[in-house]
């Protein structure tokens, strides 16, 4: 990608507000999910990364984890089956023997000119692996989380402003958002809070391969600060809702938009 996203690994600074979380992060590899997990390693929690099958990067993220001088497992597979879903938590707390944050960030995103031209396949596998793997991962943590622990769940700017040519992606996060103010509501109950990042247009590499060069080039640029964000500038908003700074919020939709209205 030119230019290359900043992930903050050359930025991000930690303050020490994760000390000894263990947390597990979908689509962990690229994107807004390796920039959370890089974050969170310097705040001081050991990171599990989930992702489908992009190896490279996943060890190079884990590899950031380490320098940081937190543990760092990476786990591939298709989070749109329950089974690898289960795995994955299962897989954690034998490493770790704990699990204090659920990051639902893993997306899948296709690009039409026109509706019609969306496909039954396409849809299934966008809402598995956007809505039904964040009911599997949210479902398996809860059977280890204890009071103080957090689930966040990635939606979008799309719940509020859907675009038509990716219609199926953006319904999928108003679903989540849905999902998410439903869920805080039980779970309060035991300690643990749910709440939502919905970012605006976001440099990452799911943009480079679901769009086309000429929609790329002026990415970002429509709103009102002008450009599209880099996934180290999201990372902060994950460490305050993982971390006891938002204690007393959940059930809430934090917008990171560069100024687009989420209401």
């Amino acid at each position: 990608m030119r230019p290359r996203p900043d992930f903050g690994e050359e930025t991000y600074v930690g303050t020490g507000k994760l000390p000894g979380r263990v947390a597990i992060i979908t689509g962990g590899d690229s994107g807004i999910g390796r920039a959370v997990a890089v974050a969170f390693a310097r705040e001081g929690a050991d990171v599990v990364i989930a992702y489908l099958n992009e190896h490279a990067d996943a060890e190079q993220t884990a590899r950031v984890v380490r320098d940081a001088g937190r543990r760092a497992i990476v786990i591939a597979g298709d989070i749109q089956q329950e089974r690898h879903c289960v795995e994955i938590v299962t897989r954690c707390v034998m490493e770790f023997g704990r699990v204090d944050i659920l990051v639902n960030n893993a997306a899948h995103q296709v690009s039409h000119e026109r509706f019609t031209e969306v496909t039954a396949e396409e849809i299934e596998t966008t809402y598995r692996t956007n809505v039904f793997a964040c009911f599997y991962l949210a479902k398996a943590c809860l059977f280890h989380m204890r009071p103080g622990s957090s689930i966040i769940n990635v939606a979008s700017i799309q719940a509020y402003q859907p675009k038509p040519h990716i219609l199926t992606y953006a319904s999928t996060k108003g679903a989540l958002v849905t999902f998410s103010k439903g869920l805080a509501q039980e779970l309060i109950q035991r300690g643990i809070r749910v709440n939502v990042v919905a970012p605006g247009p976001v440099w990452t590499p799911l943009i480079i391969s679901t769009m086309s060069p000429q929609k790329t080039e002026h990415f970002g640029e429509k709103t009102p600060i002008g450009r599209a964000a880099q996934p180290a500038e999201l990372a902060p908003t994950f460490v305050f809702l993982a971390s006891d700074d938002s204690r007393y919020i959940t059930g809430e939709v934090i917008g990171v938009t560069g100024g687009e209205l989420t209401m």
